[in-house]
């Protein structure tokens, strides 16, 4: 199995440098099988929609329908699928970004009854408190 990085998952999404956009999609159409899947972790995913919102503008739903498309794809094995998926529909319903759902989710799945935060709309969410 090959890893991802955020850098070669962009190029291939976005298409926007040429030389490095056709070295990132030989790869991923090459090597990322159903057989060999390649692997995104869960901390591309939180530099994917940072990147994608502030250097791209993309929009919350865009970024959502990425990421799912991304949890769909059999060539692909995201790390921790269903808490990516329960993150990405918290993010859907909110106006905290997608990093802090994710680790919300995260902190959640190892036992953790609330995530403490200075961040007010993360604070807002299920699963976090406002650290006063």
């Amino acid at each position: 199995m090959r890893g991802l990085d955020t850098n070669v998952l962009v190029r291939y999404l976005v298409q926007d440098d040429p030389k490095q956009a056709a070295q990132a999609s030989k790869f991923i159409e090459t090597y990322c099988t159903d057989e060999s899947p390649c692997f995104i972790g869960q901390i591309v995913l939180c530099e994917l929609a940072w990147v994608l919102e502030s250097n791209y503008q993309q929009d919350r739903q865009q970024i959502a329908s990425i990421i799912e498309q991304l949890l769909q794809v059999g060539q692909l094995e995201v790390m921790g699928p269903e808490i990516v998926w329960r993150a990405l529909n918290d993010y859907k319903n909110s106006n905290a970004d997608f990093p802090d759902h994710l680790l919300a989710r995260v902190n959640e799945s190892q036992g953790c009854d609330t995530t403490v935060t200075f961040d007010k709309n993360a604070a807002k969410q299920p699963g976090f408190k406002i650290l006063k």
